[in-house]
């Protein structure tokens, strides 16, 4: 056997099984392995590219957190999407926060009111009171670079796993989706969460490192990348996701 053939054989199978017929699969390079799958059983995941994670004056800048590294993979985010439309894969934009009167979020019998950075600044600082992650203002909405178009999907989620209390898993199903292309923000908190959950969901993870940045500097990044190539997933770039797309 050659080396090329045993790369193609080690690849991860698609999650569906295939119809006679079907199109060969896709592979996308990724660690600890290659991932085959096919595009229209495949989904993007934008995980919270919203004004509070992105943007100066939203809720992760207010809060004293570094956001010059969320700013610099927007391009590589709108890339995968530019790619994943052209190539039939569902984009799915996953929206983080709550009613404007913040029910959702929860009081002081929930963990979320005092682990949440956002609801925890708010409380520091009066005057930001009503401001963050409520649905209708600006700090929820995505930044406008990264706008849903005619045949993406929104999910809202009030909890940092975008399988929480959520329509996603439910939605990705009626589309025939086994297979899912994770980017966005942050990659420690809502990326890796909706991560570990679609891996207990059966679904087949890649995320792409370089289109997700972390809350918590460098090392924190490195941390998820670890657990997703060697217990959740795996992990590509960019670069690959285009390439297997456009094959």
């Amino acid at each position: 056997m050659t080396e090329k053939n045993r790369t193609i054989t080690s690849t991860v199978p698609v999650g569906a099984p295939q119809a006679p017929g079907a199109p060969a699969p896709r592979v996308i390079s990724a660690r600890p392995e290659p991932v085959a799958f096919q595009p229209g059983q495949t989904a993007l995941i934008v995980v919270d590219m919203q004004n509070a994670y992105a943007t100066e004056g939203g809720y992760v800048d207010s809060a004293g957190f570094d956001i010059s590294g969320a700013r610099g993979v927007i391009a590589s985010v709108v890339k995968a999407i530019e790619a994943a439309r052209a190539a039939g894969v569902l984009v799915v934009f996953l929206q983080n926060g709550w009613d404007a009167a913040y029910v959702e979020a929860g009081g002081p019998g929930s963990p979320n009111w005092y682990k949440s950075n956002a609801l925890k600044t708010m409380r520091r600082k009066p005057e930001l009171a009503g401001k963050f992650l409520a649905r209708g203002g600006w700090d929820y909405e995505l930044i406008d670079a990264i706008k849903p178009q005619r045949g993406d999907i929104v999910v809202p989620k009030t909890r940092y796993s975008g399988f929480f209390n959520s329509t996603l898993d439910s939605t990705l199903r009626t589309h025939g989706i086994r297979n899912l292309m994770f980017t966005g923000i942050a990659t420690n908190v809502c990326v890796e969460s909706t991560l570990r959950d679609a891996f207990h969901l059966e679904y087949f993870s890649v995320m792409l490192e370089d289109a997700t940045h972390e809350l918590g500097g460098g090392p924190i990044q490195q941390a998820t990348v670890y657990n997703v190539e060697t217990f959740f997933g795996w992990v590509s770039t960019v670069d690959d996701f285009c390439s297997a797309v456009a094959a």
